[in-house]
């Protein structure tokens, strides 16, 4: 545990808080061409150009998605960016046929996971407070935690992937227990979801499917 104290720790918060409000001074809001691309008007992809992606901006989509928010800064998400046609043809066994070629014509294809002991770098992730013993002993807490947390880390490396040129198309057709025997035995990881990543063959794509209009699925209490 080495949360700053005292006047070291005052001065680390009165430099977020200003940080903050600097960043809104900065941005009041996104464009709408920016809500577009990363949500409004992104779709799922199934075809892939062969242009490939450098293994520097999958740090930088890492970058961005890290800072994104979870339970107590727990952060559960452990990701595999599978790119080798070695890698591919182990990831293959655990796809439904139909998802075989969208995976293989991606030129990464992430395995988005969670560390079921992710509680035990609390005293990394969350410094200022040992919460070590709110997990330990409680595997339906860990299990709860480590997959509403790595779930929203998935998300939000799909609006990061967006966010910096590249398209998405998330996966969950497959076989979680063949994906962990391939690629997790003996670690405390469990797979979560597939995402393909790359810059879209977009001839593949269909008409964007109905949504929700806020009346259908919104309520004020």
């Amino acid at each position: 545990m080495n949360a700053p104290t005292g006047d070291a720790l005052n001065a680390a918060r009165a430099a977020a808080q200003q940080g903050h409000r600097d960043l809104r001074g900065r941005i009041g809001r996104l464009s709408d061409d920016a809500i577009d691309l990363i949500l409004r008007e992104a779709r799922s992809h199934y075809a892939w150009t062969d242009q490939p992606i450098p293994d520097g901006l999958l740090e930088e989509i890492f970058e961005i998605t890290i800072n994104g928010a979870t339970s107590m800064n727990t952060l559960p998400a452990r990701f595999v960016f599978v790119k080798s046609p070695e890698g591919k043809a182990r990831l293959a066994k655990s796809l439904k046929p139909q998802n075989v070629p969208k995976m293989m014509g991606a030129p990464v294809t992430a395995i988005i996971a969670q560390d079921m002991d992710f509680w035990h770098e609390l005293p990394f992730t969350f410094p200022h407070e040992d919460r070590r013993h709110l997990f330990e002993g409680k595997p339906d807490y860990i299990a709860d935690t480590a997959d509403r947390n790595a779930t929203l880390q998935g998300a939000y490396f799909m609006i990061a992937a967006r966010a910096v040129g590249l398209d998405v198309g998330a996966m969950s057709g497959f076989s979680n227990q063949i994906v962990d025997e391939e690629f997790f035995a003996g670690t405390t990881l469990k797979s979560n979801f597939l995402c393909n990543i790359g810059y879209a063959d977009e001839t593949a794509l269909f008409q964007k499917l109905p949504r929700f209009s806020f009346d259908q699925v919104c309520t004020y209490a």
